[in-house]
Protein backbone atom coordinates (compact mmCIF):
# COMPACT_ATOMS: atom_id res chain seq x y z
CA UNK A 1 0.00 0.00 0.00
CA UNK A 2 1.68 3.52 -1.10
CA UNK A 3 2.32 6.10 1.54
CA UNK A 4 -0.33 8.21 0.37
CA UNK A 5 -3.09 5.29 1.02
CA UNK A 6 -1.63 4.34 4.26
CA UNK A 7 -2.69 7.91 5.51
CA UNK A 8 -6.26 7.91 3.72
CA UNK A 9 -6.98 4.50 5.29
CA UNK A 10 -5.75 6.38 8.79
CA UNK A 11 -7.23 9.71 8.61
CA UNK A 12 -10.76 7.98 7.49
CA UNK A 13 -10.04 5.62 10.62
CA UNK A 14 -9.50 8.86 13.11
CA UNK A 15 -12.38 10.18 11.55
CA UNK A 16 -14.61 7.40 12.51
CA UNK A 17 -13.57 7.35 15.56
CA UNK A 18 -14.36 10.73 16.69
CA UNK A 19 -17.66 10.38 15.32
CA UNK A 20 -18.67 6.78 16.57
CA UNK A 21 -20.63 4.54 14.25
CA UNK A 22 -23.42 6.59 12.47
CA UNK A 23 -26.89 5.30 11.36
CA UNK A 24 -27.69 5.20 7.43
CA UNK A 25 -29.75 8.23 8.44
CA UNK A 26 -28.42 9.58 11.74
CA UNK A 27 -31.85 8.72 13.21
CA UNK A 28 -31.62 4.89 13.35
CA UNK A 29 -32.11 3.00 16.51
CA UNK A 30 -34.04 3.04 19.52
CA UNK A 31 -35.61 6.21 20.64
CA UNK A 32 -38.18 7.11 24.10
CA UNK A 33 -41.06 8.68 23.36
CA UNK A 34 -42.68 10.71 25.93
CA UNK A 35 -46.48 11.57 25.97
CA UNK A 36 -47.44 15.32 26.81
CA UNK A 37 -47.25 15.17 30.57
CA UNK A 38 -43.69 14.01 29.97
CA UNK A 39 -43.91 10.39 31.10
CA UNK A 40 -42.37 7.57 29.22
CA UNK A 41 -44.96 6.18 27.02
CA UNK A 42 -42.63 4.05 24.69
CA UNK A 43 -40.04 2.82 22.96
CA UNK A 44 -40.12 3.00 19.08
CA UNK A 45 -37.44 1.93 16.28
CA UNK A 46 -36.56 4.30 13.86
CA UNK A 47 -34.89 2.93 10.78
CA UNK A 48 -34.32 4.22 7.01
CA UNK A 49 -36.08 1.55 4.35
CA UNK A 50 -35.52 2.80 1.05
CA UNK A 51 -34.77 6.14 1.71
CA UNK A 52 -37.54 6.99 3.82
CA UNK A 53 -37.34 7.07 7.54
CA UNK A 54 -40.19 4.97 9.46
CA UNK A 55 -40.88 4.26 12.92
CA UNK A 56 -42.66 1.38 14.66
CA UNK A 57 -43.40 1.00 18.63
CA UNK A 58 -41.81 -1.88 19.64
CA UNK A 59 -42.44 -1.29 23.62
CA UNK A 60 -45.37 0.32 25.77
CA UNK A 61 -44.62 1.27 29.09
CA UNK A 62 -47.87 0.92 32.19
CA UNK A 63 -50.34 3.35 32.90
CA UNK A 64 -52.58 2.92 35.39
CA UNK A 65 -55.79 1.99 34.05
CA UNK A 66 -54.89 0.86 31.14
CA UNK A 67 -54.57 -2.50 29.70
CA UNK A 68 -51.03 -4.19 29.40
CA UNK A 69 -49.18 -3.80 26.07
CA UNK A 70 -50.20 -6.90 24.46
CA UNK A 71 -54.17 -5.97 24.96
CA UNK A 72 -53.89 -2.54 23.54
CA UNK A 73 -55.16 -2.48 19.98
CA UNK A 74 -55.66 0.30 17.73
CA UNK A 75 -59.22 0.94 17.75
CA UNK A 76 -59.77 3.97 16.06
CA UNK A 77 -56.91 3.47 13.33
CA UNK A 78 -58.31 3.98 9.94
CA UNK A 79 -58.40 0.78 6.72
CA UNK A 80 -56.01 -1.94 7.66
CA UNK A 81 -54.52 -0.23 10.54
CA UNK A 82 -57.87 -0.55 12.68
CA UNK A 83 -57.44 -2.69 15.70
CA UNK A 84 -53.59 -3.98 14.98
CA UNK A 85 -51.67 -4.54 18.14
CA UNK A 86 -50.08 -1.03 19.03
CA UNK A 87 -46.78 -3.18 19.37
CA UNK A 88 -45.29 -3.57 16.07
CA UNK A 89 -47.25 -0.98 15.06
CA UNK A 90 -45.32 1.30 12.31
CA UNK A 91 -46.55 4.76 12.89
CA UNK A 92 -44.40 7.01 11.34
CA UNK A 93 -43.39 6.77 7.91
CA UNK A 94 -42.06 8.15 4.34
CA UNK A 95 -40.09 11.03 5.67
CA UNK A 96 -37.33 11.74 3.58
CA UNK A 97 -34.05 14.34 3.98
CA UNK A 98 -31.10 14.09 5.03
CA UNK A 99 -28.81 15.57 7.85
CA UNK A 100 -30.55 16.86 10.67
CA UNK A 101 -34.07 17.42 8.74
CA UNK A 102 -36.77 15.32 7.27
CA UNK A 103 -40.01 16.33 5.75
CA UNK A 104 -42.68 14.98 4.09
CA UNK A 105 -43.68 11.98 6.36
CA UNK A 106 -47.05 11.30 7.86
CA UNK A 107 -47.62 9.87 11.46
CA UNK A 108 -50.28 8.15 13.41
CA UNK A 109 -51.74 9.13 16.37
CA UNK A 110 -53.22 5.35 17.84
CA UNK A 111 -55.41 7.93 20.46
CA UNK A 112 -57.32 9.40 18.06
CA UNK A 113 -56.37 7.07 14.85
CA UNK A 114 -55.83 10.45 12.65
CA UNK A 115 -52.96 10.92 10.10
CA UNK A 116 -50.83 14.01 10.10
CA UNK A 117 -48.52 15.40 7.81
CA UNK A 118 -45.07 14.88 9.83
CA UNK A 119 -41.56 16.31 9.99
CA UNK A 120 -38.61 15.54 12.65
CA UNK A 121 -35.36 17.35 13.09
CA UNK A 122 -32.07 15.97 14.98
CA UNK A 123 -30.35 17.74 17.64
CA UNK A 124 -26.71 18.85 17.15
CA UNK A 125 -25.49 15.73 19.31
CA UNK A 126 -27.75 13.75 17.90
CA UNK A 127 -29.20 12.87 21.00
CA UNK A 128 -33.05 14.56 20.99
CA UNK A 129 -35.56 14.47 18.05
CA UNK A 130 -38.01 16.76 17.27
CA UNK A 131 -40.98 15.26 16.40
CA UNK A 132 -44.14 17.31 14.62
CA UNK A 133 -47.25 16.39 13.58
CA UNK A 134 -49.64 19.25 11.62
CA UNK A 135 -52.62 19.47 9.72
CA UNK A 136 -51.87 21.57 6.21
CA UNK A 137 -48.84 23.87 7.69
CA UNK A 138 -46.32 22.81 10.39
CA UNK A 139 -47.39 26.20 12.16
CA UNK A 140 -50.75 23.81 13.14
CA UNK A 141 -48.93 21.22 15.16
CA UNK A 142 -47.79 19.77 18.06
CA UNK A 143 -44.32 18.34 18.91
CA UNK A 144 -42.59 15.77 21.07
CA UNK A 145 -39.19 15.84 21.77
CA UNK A 146 -38.13 11.95 21.92
CA UNK A 147 -34.47 11.00 23.45
CA UNK A 148 -32.30 8.65 21.80
CA UNK A 149 -33.14 5.53 23.94
CA UNK A 150 -28.93 4.63 25.60
CA UNK A 151 -29.88 1.38 27.20
CA UNK A 152 -29.18 -2.11 25.87
CA UNK A 153 -30.60 -2.71 22.08
CA UNK A 154 -32.59 -5.75 23.94
CA UNK A 155 -33.97 -4.34 27.13
CA UNK A 156 -37.11 -6.66 27.49
CA UNK A 157 -38.65 -6.31 23.90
Amino acid sequence: MSGRRVWRARALGLLWLAAGPVAASGVDGLWQQFDDDGRLNSLVRIETVGGQVQATIVKGYPVPGRPADADVRCGRCPGELRDRPLIGLRFLWGLKGSGPAWDDGQILDPEDGAIYRAKATLSDDGSRLTVRGYLGVSLFGRSQVWRRHTGPATENL
